[in-house]
């Protein structure tokens, strides 16, 4: 652990979770690999005549226009990482002239497929001793851009709050959306410090990104632990408090508690 700035008191712990409590790289490659796939298999039923030679591969770049697409026509929808997959897959159906309900029906299915894949992993056990440790001495909240099912993981249990950048439903007296915007935006951290009744600067935020994690939640008023371990996130643009080596390396500072 290398200190760059002084911490002061702490009074909860927000977590990244994909590259910071796992390696999510190699996950999420094999993810896309089995999607491509998946819908070469579905498009073999429904649109053979995109399967002859040259034959289709389904992966990013086939589904790329669409996720443009429904940028475009969605201000905040790259907020929601869930519902524009949803939307580049239906409209990339819908372009290759399925109807509309045949279209929504399989884009739901094949995010429903994603998203299982998404969360089928196992975390390091070096991660779940870290979080069961810490969550006795530290309201521990995840702060996450992505769509990793953390009950799906068996880590749901360590946090007090679970945040997902995206359109929120609101509760039972309230079922209006509001959206809560990806890292660097500071929605999330605001949003953590008012449910937890904390100021920010007594949460510790933990991420690998220099940019989303470290940069946002600087500008939240939060202190920062930066874990490039996987060297998978951003450059820093500003000087967190600590770096880790390994997110064991927090498990320091259940003595200082």
């Amino acid at each position: 652990m290398q200190f760059y700035r002084r911490l002061t008191a702490i009074k909860a712990i927000s977590f990244d979770l994909d590259d910071t409590l796992y390696n999510n790289r190699p996950i999420m490659q094999s993810v896309e690999q089995q999607m491509a796939h998946y819908f070469t298999e579905k498009f073999a039923i429904l649109l053979p005549e995109l399967l002859v030679e040259p034959k289709q591969v389904f992966n990013r770049r086939f589904w790329a226009p669409y996720r443009q697409q429904a940028i475009k026509a969605h201000q905040d929808i790259s907020h929601d990482v869930v519902r524009l997959r949803f939307e580049s897959y239906r409209l990339g159906l819908l372009a290759h002239n399925l109807s509309a309900e045949a279209a929504r029906k399989e884009a739901q299915a094949g995010l429903d497929y994603f998203i299982n894949l998404r969360s089928d992993f196992t975390v390091p056990k070096e991660s779940h001793e870290l979080l069961a440790s810490l969550s006795k001495a530290f309201p521990l909240v995840s702060i996450s851009n992505g769509n990793v099912d953390t009950r799906a993981l068996g880590i749901d249990h360590y946090f007090q709050h679970i945040y997902h950048a995206g359109f929120q439903t609101g509760n039972c007296h309230d079922e209006s959306e509001h959206l809560l915007k990806q890292k660097p935006e500071t929605d999330m951290f605001s949003l953590v410090c008012q449910q937890l009744d904390i100021l920010p600067e007594q949460l510790l935020h933990v991420g690998d990104c220099g940019f989303a994690d470290i940069h946002g939640a600087l500008n939240a008023g939060c202190q920062t632990a930066w874990l490039p371990q996987y060297g998978v996130g951003k450059s820093l643009q500003q000087i967190p408090h600590i770096e880790l080596s390994l997110v064991s390396d927090l498990s320091q500072l259940i003595r200082k508690a």
